[in-house]
């Protein structure tokens, strides 16, 4: 039998978070990824079947700005989805230009199959963690989180906006 090798990152007490917190998203996103491809998902129709899930009907628009996505990338997924049968896409209020996405029953029941992938991937990862903390880590990134975004807003407010990542053509 072979023997399982560790690839663990080794971690410097001084190691800056920002790197940490890269690498757990890193993990999280590849261990979801693996179990998603059992069900034929990939990583981005998972992102918009949450929202959906939450919220049926938004637009491409509202879609790529709650997945944090560009609407070219948005509108790619969603044709992809609509082809495997997890949305449908039509007209709302009379607007014939914009289109909403909508889940089909199909849609509607991979929530069943793929909410507990992800749970058990939340599982592996706090593995060994004491609920106290478990507790603290989701308070601490949850501040991290809402400084960064005030980070930003203080920039924008100075006129300052995060760079496009595609488009760029200087490097």
């Amino acid at each position: 039998m072979k023997e399982k090798q560790s690839s663990h990152v080794p971690v410097r007490p001084d190691e800056r978070l920002a790197r940490l917190v890269r690498l757990a998203a890193r993990g999280f996103n590849r261990a979801l990824q693996l179990r998603l491809q059992t069900e034929n998902v990939t990583f981005g129709q998972w992102i918009f079947l949450r929202i959906l899930w939450q919220e049926d009907g938004l637009s491409q628009r509202e879609l790529s700005d709650r997945a944090h996505l560009t609407e070219p990338t948005a509108h790619t997924a969603l044709i992809k989805m609509e082809e495997l049968g997890f949305i449908e896409r039509r007209n709302v209020e009379g607007n014939k230009r914009r289109q909403h996405a909508f889940l089909t029953r199909k849609g509607l029941e991979l929530r069943d199959v793929l909410e507990p992938l992800a749970l058990e991937v939340n599982d592996a990862a706090m593995a060994g963690l004491s609920k106290k903390a478990q507790e603290d880590l989701r308070h601490a990134l949850a501040v991290m989180i809402r400084n960064l975004e005030n980070d930003e807003q203080d920039a924008a407010a100075r006129g300052v906006r995060v760079p496009p990542t595609k488009g760029n053509t200087e490097n």
